[in-house]
């Protein structure tokens, strides 16, 4: 149903009469879906819009419901103009280490932008796309996490709603579809939005963007309506290099019946951009020139979020239905009062603030987790911890509200968005599970944190009024203590943080992950330009089929021979028909065998050898798949061009190596699924020559119990000997194979499927109830299981909660594996024999098996062997340590109780004892200090320790305890800072150790020191 009011008069001249009646038709028809209305472009004079459009261009839109506004920009596009609907992608970026979260529509695509799509895959074929993506924008160049809460607007989740064209159409369909959505469809009044588009830049030698300019004028936009801005507002760039292009932004006016030009771009929360249309026509190159690239793409974004607020009226994206039922949730759950949209001073004790943290963070934690992203300790993980902790303090610490209320949102998130994003139903009580584990774990180190700055505070020095960045940094980085904390506990101890340090331990820390980071995108890949350029020259696709054409023969694997021809050569920068010697290149050849990393498994090994100069080798460094093409990463060690001929050699050791590790990986997958059952799901694997990682979704860590049941399931299917089948299939038809595990990753089509001991065929047919190993995978496989010979899970530890990784080895590894343990099993029980037999009569004999304790414990812990073998060793010695260290303590008493009575009856109850005692336990010194001040309360005592052999001084001593001129911690660091050495301690007991060949001279020095201090 569509209401069309008359003519109304031009800006600024309806009214108030006009006005009622408009919005009379448009709360009539809010809940009608709008039937969508042709485009015309619209006339008038400048700075008066046309009376067909003003029905709509005065006043406020008509209020819909969050769902109903993503629906209908979905099916404005999907229906009317073309476009396909492509699901949005896992926050969690596919094989993009320069990102941490998805963090726009674009993320998914890039492949197509830049030109290294499979062209085998669905992807390849796109050229209208529409869909809602799931974004997230905290760490990283996008990063809105400390000003959430603050504003009305900021988040870090949101939905980018988004429209692309992949050589299809450009600017004047794009602006055309955009304005006709918003005024017509949407029925947002024209005379509240104002245009930006790309001025130019001299300095770039980039022109205005006039095309634009004018398809805006032609659509109807008014001159002073329509806005020029540069670089910074108005160009858009994916990276430093890469596809680029000029933007236009379409912004929306909250306030309306003004001029608000001026207020464009102005951070005026009255005027915001809504949609941002992105023309991708240059690439920018390394030397940061621009070159025009051979296919024009659109990419645009509108918030979603941002949206729903305009339609529904509402300032504030907290005040629309898409957090609504969160913050009365919030409310039922805290002793807060209602959420009253408050923020600065005038959000007392901030409490809104609170209510916005919550609401947006137990959003972007649901998604996160649903999508495989758990609170851990580096990369996204890392941030995703820091926002739990920091919604868990302000509902705790603001809301006042119990543990687990957080997680009790959960469910209200899954009803507001669980219709579109469905996962976020079937993840809800794993969601729930790990918010509440890590929230009382996040609880816990609050209060182990805060134990250890009042340690910390009450052991240090402190007139200066410094606390050490290292305690403060190693709190954050390892409990994940909030500073900000650390520097109100501080405030209230009159102490501040080292700043300059503290700033200068996180620039460090990030230059570390930088590098990480480029450390990950140092390989040779070709550019969206190259790659066009060697689509315009027709270079065929390589063919890479050799990498599977392998067979068995009387038992070994026999590889095929590869002669091929030069193509292509790429120098980091261009393509080029020569390489000199020495020169770093990526090399396309007609045909290879060797196998490109992707899929998890490591690339092939090998070398090159050149027609007529078979001695000169080409080491061939990586190989990486862009676009269709197989680029061997080369450093030439002769001249090579273009059409010259190459024999590759294969490292068939490290191939095989490979093999055996991807199919036994597969195996793991199963049996993971068998023993633990369904809800096990892969979440990342990594398959190298000597070992393979695999990453599974499970609550907790596996028990021994488990660890062995896996080991069995797998060598079971070792020992059966099955054949391994392979078989290209469609894409949809591999889909209907029962069982059939994949992950989240973009497959090709037609797709290769992987069983173990079933044929593909037998499996299409559903002929067989056999439950067996099936996954869509595009690496190298053993064409039978018994090459394995055995595998040994010989690591096994929870990542973060919720996400296990299990590290295994096969063959001779394993074997060797097994014999270890072994080993250190026949150790542990030896040492444990002598334990338990006659107690040890010295301590030194106590203290000599306490070491040896601990020696193989860290034998244990770090020597590959069965991890189920390695869990209950760690329990017996654990058991064993306790023990050892009981008799450890049990005999330092004793010889403390004997030094402490022969002192007392050497010198009395002084009031100044410094004396030397023979031992070379610190501890047992210690306990002799003890005993002699319990003996005189008043008496102030230092023991000196001399080991004559190496010697080293041990020190220790008490003061009483109210003695006003002398501290412990400061007699003990000056005395063994007088032998060279150093101390710490409390105002009442210290130790430390020194060095020094006349231990009289340090007992002389020691008692004069005290003696100068108390004037005793």
């Amino acid at each position: 149903m569509r209401i069309i009011t008359t003519c109304l008069p031009c800006e600024g001249q309806h009214g108030s009469s006009v006005w009622f009646r408009l919005q009379f038709c448009l709360i009539t028809v809010r809940m009608f879906r709008l039937l969508p209305r042709r485009l015309r472009p619209l006339s008038g004079p400048p700075g008066c819009l046309s009376a067909r459009s003003a029905r709509s261009f005065s006043g406020v839109p008509p209020e819909l419901p969050a769902a109903l506004v993503r629906s209908t920009f979905l099916d404005f596009f999907r229906q009317k103009h073309g476009h396909q609907l492509v699901p949005s992608s896992p926050v969690r970026p596919r094989g993009d280490p320069s990102l941490l979260f998805v963090n726009a529509g674009m993320n998914q695509f890039k492949p197509l932008l830049l030109g290294t799509a499979d062209p085998r895959s669905e992807m390849s074929s796109y050229r209208r796309v529409v869909n809602s993506q799931k974004c997230v924008r905290a760490g990283g160049k996008h990063n809105d996490l400390e000003d959430v809460g603050r504003d009305q607007h900021h988040h870090t989740f949101f939905e980018m709603l988004g429209n692309w064209s992949f050589g299809d159409y450009f600017k004047e369909e794009a602006c055309s579809m955009a304005w006709s959505l918003l005024t017509e469809h949407y029925g947002i009044p024209a005379d509240r939005l104002y245009v930006s588009y790309f001025g130019g830049d001299a300095a770039s030698h980039l022109p205005a963007d006039e095309e634009t300019r004018h398809i805006w004028l032609d659509i109807g936009v008014p001159p002073a309506r329509l806005l020029p801005f540069g670089l910074k507002e108005n160009f858009w760039e994916m990276g430093d290099c890469g596809p680029c292009g000029p933007c236009t932004e379409i912004h929306y006016d909250h306030v309306g019946g003004r001029d608000a030009a001026v207020l464009v771009n102005a951070d005026s929360p009255d005027v915001v951009e809504i949609w941002n249309l992105v023309f991708m026509q240059y690439n920018r190159e390394v030397d940061h020139s621009l070159r025009m690239l051979p296919q024009f793409s659109v990419d645009t974004g509108m918030g979603l979020e941002r949206l729903v607020s305009v339609l529904q009226g509402r300032r504030s994206n907290y005040d629309t239905d898409l957090f609504t039922p969160l913050l009365h949730a919030i409310q039922q759950r805290s002793r807060a009062g209602p959420y009253g949209g408050r923020t600065g001073a005038a959000d007392e004790g901030k409490v809104d603030m609170a209510y916005r943290v919550v609401a947006d963070h137990v959003r972007t934690l649901s998604v996160c987790i649903a999508d495989g992203v758990h609170p851990g300790m580096s990369g996204a993980e890392l941030v995703l911890r820091r926002i739990l902790r920091r919604a868990v303090r302000f509902c705790v610490e603001v809301l006042q509200a119990p543990q687990g209320a957080l997680a009790s949102l959960v469910p209200t998130v899954s009803h507001i968005l669980g219709d579109v994003y469905p996962e976020l139903h079937r993840e809800a009580d794993r969601i729930m599970d790990i918010i509440n584990e890590n929230e009382a774990h996040f609880l816990s180190s609050l209060q182990q944190g805060s134990r250890l700055i009042r340690r910390t505070l009450d052991r240090q020095d402190y007139k200066h009024g410094v606390f050490p960045a290292s305690v403060a940094w190693s709190l954050h980085r390892n409990l994940g203590f909030p500073l900000d904390l650390v520097d109100l506990m501080l405030e209230e101890r009159g102490v501040q943080v080292d700043r300059q340090e503290l700033d200068r331990l996180m620039a460090e820390s990030q230059k570390v992950m930088s590098e990480l980071q480029a450390g990950a995108q140092a390989q040779v890949t070709l550019d969206v330009l190259s790659l066009a350029e060697l689509q315009r020259l027709a270079v065929p696709h390589t063919d890479d089929s050799l990498k599977y054409q392998y067979r068995l023969e009387r038992g070994r694997y026999v590889f095929p021979a590869c002669s091929a021809t030069v193509l292509a050569l790429y120098d980091g920068q261009a393509l080029v028909s020569e390489v000199s010697e020495g020169q770093r290149c990526g090399v396309i050849l007609d045909q290879t065998c060797f196998y490109s990393e992707q899929g998890g498994q490591s690339h092939d090994q090998g070398y090159f050898t050149r027609e007529g100069l078979q001695d000169v080798l080409y080491p061939v460094e990586a190989v990486v798949l862009a676009g269709g093409y197989v680029v061997h990463q080369v450093t030439a060690a002769d001249s090579l061009k273009t059409g010259d001929q190459v024999q590759l050699h294969l490292d068939q050791v490290h191939r095989l190596s490979c093999m055996v590790k991807h199919t036994a990986t597969h195996i793991l997958n199963f049996a993971l699924r068998e023993v633990l059952g369904p809800s096990v799901q892969q979440r990342g694997s990594h398959v190298a020559a000597d070992r393979l990682r695999f990453d599974f979704s499970v609550k907790g860590s596996l028990d021994v119990s488990q660890l062995q049941q896996v080991e069995r399931c797998v060598n079971d299917i070792i020992s059966a000997n099955h054949n391994v089948h392979s078989q290209e299939l469609p894409l949809q038809t591999a889909g209907h194979i029962n069982g059939l595990r994949t992950v989240d990753e973009v497959y090709p089509d037609p797709v290769r499927v992987v069983s173990v001991g079933l044929s593909v065929s037998d499996l299409l047919d559903d002929q067989t109830d056999g439950r067996t190993s099936v996954e869509l995978c595009c690496g190298t496989h053993l064409l039978q299981t018994g090459a394995i010979e055995d595998l040994v899970i010989v690591s096994e530890r929870q990542m973060v909660k919720g996400i296990s990784r299990v590290v295994a080895v096969t063959g001779r590894e394993a074997t060797r594996a097994r014999e270890a343990g072994q080993v250190l099993s026949q150790d542990v029980d030896s040492l444990s024999a002598r334990l338990s037999g006659s107690a040890p009569l010295s301590l030194d004999s106590a203290q000599r098996l306490a070491k040896e304790v601990g020696v193989l414990t860290d034998a244990v812990d770090n020597t590959p062997i069965p991890q189920w073998q390695r869990r209950e060793l760690q329990i017996h010695l654990r058991a064993m340590q306790r023990n050892s260290n009981t008799t450890v303590r049990k005999l330092e008493t004793r010889e403390a109780a004997a030094r402490a009575q022969a002192l007392l009856e050497k010198n009395g109850r002084k009031d100044l004892q410094v004396d030397a005692v023979e031992t070379d336990s610190l501890s047992v010194v210690m306990k002799t200090v003890n005993r002699l001040s319990a003996a005189a309360p008043r008496s102030y005592v230092m023991l000196l320790a001399h080991q004559g052999h190496s010697g080293k001084v041990l020190c220790a001593c008490q003061v009483p305890k109210d003695s006003p001129s002398l501290s412990a911690s400061d007699w003990a660091l000056a005395v063994c800072r007088h032998l060279g050495g150093s101390a710490g301690g409390s105002p009442l007991v210290a130790k430390g150790t020194g060095s020094s060949s006349d231990i009289t001279e340090a007992l002389r020095w020691a008692e004069e020191f005290v003696r100068q201090k108390t004037q005793k």
